[in-house]
């Protein structure tokens, strides 16, 4: 009999993966060293009423209905981004656009391009040559700058590529999006097509939402307070894993830990050394209670300052009301950080006194308006996709070295995905390990895909059904949130 498969990781991409292998019938195993499920895609609720999740979260109404949930989300009434140039807002992208000293350097950019092409070899030449010199110095470097704490041309030209598309489609869904009294989703998913009837809905009870819905029925298949020790593997093939100080068969494993930490797990072989490289930013969110509500020109504002780690501020309750009492409000403001500095290791009220300080231009009252902090120090925020590394990195998108190894989810992926690109390339990625599973044979190789490319039916899978998980003895915890 084939032995089950071990998944590392309870979070969305973990109970993406545990759901799809259920509804085909394939036994498994959810470790997760938590007491609760959701990793990420977590929410909090003080006794005051204000709420937020583990990382700011934008979902789709896609996203939703996929899951099953879309009875518990409700419509956004808006979303916008602004970029605060020195003393004003100016919207993105039309304010940027309409700007005539960085369209002029645009069209510059474009004409020299079209007569001499120059090497794109980092961050800094790709911005450069595709949005001209004057965003690129002024906006957008300073951002990537903070955003992975290395400077833009140490940062390869990924960064960009990872980015939303072409601004003429932005321009379009925006205008579309005004029309239809909808926020609709630009730049939030590439595994599947933006349109005009994909936007912006919220849980009324946070983002954990997807993650309960998609645990519903798993529970004899969740290990809580059970860690992942090691992946064991004889001549690159996966063959087992030691939890919970013993040793158990699997047939496959899909991770979902940051790519690095999964290196330091395997056992039996070198094929992951070169991913230890691999390194995320740490990131101090400062979610400062505050009196009042659409105090921000926009939900996301963007503030480069050369040489400053903080480049964020939101306004979650602008766009999901649910997140504040009525009248009050909640400005996140992301702070880029290394464990141990002096951002990290800073109290709250100091950081508070600090992200004060730097929203005073756009909420000059704020201090009056002020009632009270949460903060959020997360060791592993964003991927940092260094030069040194970026031929790897490529590498790591066709699948590990590794038969039976699959790795899934924006740590495990090392990409800059958010959760609904998650969650279809998770999808995708269980055809290979249902594949796997029954009929003995790698599939790995098969079925490496570009997302985007329509291959698989994702309106197949409902969000429950399935068999259970087999033999593994598993221990059933209520799902929780913070």
């Amino acid at each position: 009999m084939t032995a089950p498969v071990a998944i590392v990781g309870g979070g969305l991409a973990g109970l993406t993966a545990a759901r799809i292998l259920r509804t085909a019938g394939v036994p498994f195993a959810l470790f997760e060293a938590a007491a609760t499920l959701g990793g990420l895609a977590s929410s909090h609720r003080d006794a005051d009423g204000f709420g937020d999740d583990v990382g700011a979260h934008f979902v789709t109404n896609r996203l939703a209905a996929a899951i099953g949930a879309s009875a518990q989300c409700y419509r956004i009434p808006r979303y916008g981004e602004s970029v605060w140039l020195r003393d004003r807002s100016v919207a993105y992208p039309f304010g940027l656009i309409g700007t005539p000293r960085y369209a002029a350097s645009a069209a510059l950019t474009i004409a020299a391009r079209a007569v001499r092409r120059t090497p794109v070899r980092s961050a800094a030449d790709w911005f450069s040559a595709r949005y001209g010199n004057a965003i690129a110095s002024e906006i957008a470097l300073p951002l990537i700058e903070a955003w992975s704490g290395l400077p833009a041309g140490r940062l390869a030209p990924s960064v960009g590529e990872q980015m939303p598309g072409s601004i003429a489609r932005s321009l379009a869904l925006k205008a579309a999006g005004s029309l239809l009294d909808r926020a609709i989703a630009s730049g939030y998913c590439g595994s599947l097509p933006e349109s005009p009837h994909v936007f912006h809905v919220y849980p009324y009870d946070g983002v954990a939402t997807f993650c309960r819905r998609l645990a519903e029925g798993l529970e004899d298949a969740v290990r809580y307070e059970t860690p992942v020790q090691q992946i064991l593997t004889e001549n690159d093939r996966v063959v087992g894993i030691r939890a919970g100080d013993r040793e158990i068969e699997a047939s496959a494993v899909i991770n979902t830990a940051p790519i690095g930490i999964l290196a330091s797990l395997v056992r039996g072989t070198k094929a992951l050394e070169c991913y230890r490289r691999f390194r995320y930013r740490p990131m101090v969110f400062v979610n400062l209670r505050l009196r009042g509500r659409k105090l921000l020109p926009d939900v996301v504002v963007w503030t480069p300052l050369p040489g400053s780690p903080i480049f964020r501020l939101t306004e979650g309750p602008l766009a999901m009301p649910t997140l504040a009492p009525e009248g009050k409000t909640t400005i996140t403001v992301d702070i880029g950080a290394q464990v141990g500095d002096a951002y990290w290791t800073m109290s709250d009220e100091r950081l508070a006194d600090v992200a004060l300080e730097h929203i005073a231009p756009l909420v000059p009252d704020a201090r009056k308006r002020f009632l009270g902090v949460r903060t959020v120090r997360t060791p592993i925020a964003y991927p940092v996709l260094d030069i040194d590394y970026e031929a790897d990195r490529r590498a790591l998108e066709s699948g590990l070295p590794v038969d039976g190894l699959y790795t899934v989810g924006r740590n495990g992926e090392f990409r800059h995905i958010l959760m609904e690109d998650v969650y279809w390339r998770t999808r995708r990625r269980m055809q290979a390990v249902i594949a796997r599973y029954r009929d003995g044979q790698v599939h790995e190789g098969n079925v490496s895909r570009q997302p985007g490319n329509g291959d698989d039916d994702f309106s197949q899978v409902p969000p429950g059904g399935g068999l259970t998980a087999g033999s593994w003895e598993c221990s059933h915890r209520r799902f929780g949130t913070g």
